[in-house]
């Protein structure tokens, strides 16, 4: 009779089976890596000696090296646009002193020739420019009814021109009976100037005139007897409150 072996699942495995399962054990280990380094002088030696870049050394390394770069970059960068702006103010503060001394200059100009145009209207002047005195103030005679001359007599050849002596407003400007033609002019200072026996008037009543504006022209109108330009310097706009006009003229600047 012939026995048969059991070969149940549960069975242990036979001496030679677990050798071979051993043996195949260490050479999956070797495989890996593992068993292999330290039973192969040969494979042990082989990863001693492989480069930095394997352990990851040198990448730490580029990491920190580009970093540094970065960041020294970066400081670079912050430095320039500290002194651009630096520039940038300095170039504002001198634009703004440049302005600002330009306007001084203007300022300057503008007050020098405020202070001119001041001087030019407070200034006086011949009534005929270049002309002389040809009677006197308080010249005794028939020809004036006072008795005596109430101003003086400029010498004007016929159709002269005729200016205002300074600046003022005309408060009269028509017949002025034994005047003929004349004008009255209350100046800025108060005081009044009259021009008489003009040939024609050239200027309206409450117009402003000006040191050497022509007012009109000479002539021999009213009570004359010749061509000439009757001047008077009054206090007042009426007749009677005359001054030296000789004295009110040099009392101003005008030398005659």
């Amino acid at each position: 009779m012939a026995f048969t072996r059991a070969t149940g699942k549960h069975r242990g495995a036979s001496r030679l089976a677990r050798r071979s399962a051993g043996i195949a054990g260490v050479a999956a280990l070797a495989t890996t890596g593992v068993v292999g380094t330290l039973a192969s002088p040969a494979l042990a030696a082989d990863t001693d000696n492989r480069s930095a870049e394997d352990t990851g050394l040198t990448q730490v390394i580029a990491d920190e090296s580009l970093a540094d770069q970065v960041s020294a970059q970066a400081a670079a960068q912050e430095q320039e646009a500290a002194e651009a702006e630096a520039r940038a103010k300095a170039r504002a503060e001198a634009k703004r002193k440049a302005e600002a001394r330009a306007q001084e200059i203007r300022e300057a100009k503008e007050r020098a020739a405020r202070e001119v145009e001041r001087r030019r209207l407070a200034s006086f002047n011949l009534p005929v420019a270049g002309s002389y005195v040809s009677t006197g103030y308080k010249t005794g005679g028939s020809l004036w009814s006072s008795g005596s001359h109430s101003g003086v007599d400029f010498h004007a050849a016929y159709g002269s021109s005729v200016v205002s002596v300074g600046s003022g407003t005309v408060v009269e400007a028509g017949w002025g009976g034994a005047y003929g033609n004349n004008i009255v002019i209350r100046m800025n200072d108060g005081t009044y100037t009259q021009y008489g026996h003009l040939s024609s008037i050239g200027v309206y009543v409450g117009q402003s005139v000006e040191p050497g504006q022509q007012i009109g022209v000479s002539g021999s109108t009213g009570n004359s007897t010749g061509p000439h330009l009757h001047f008077e310097a009054r206090s007042t706009a009426d007749y009677g409150s005359d001054i030296n006009p000789v004295a009110y003229l040099r009392a101003r600047g005008v030398s005659l």
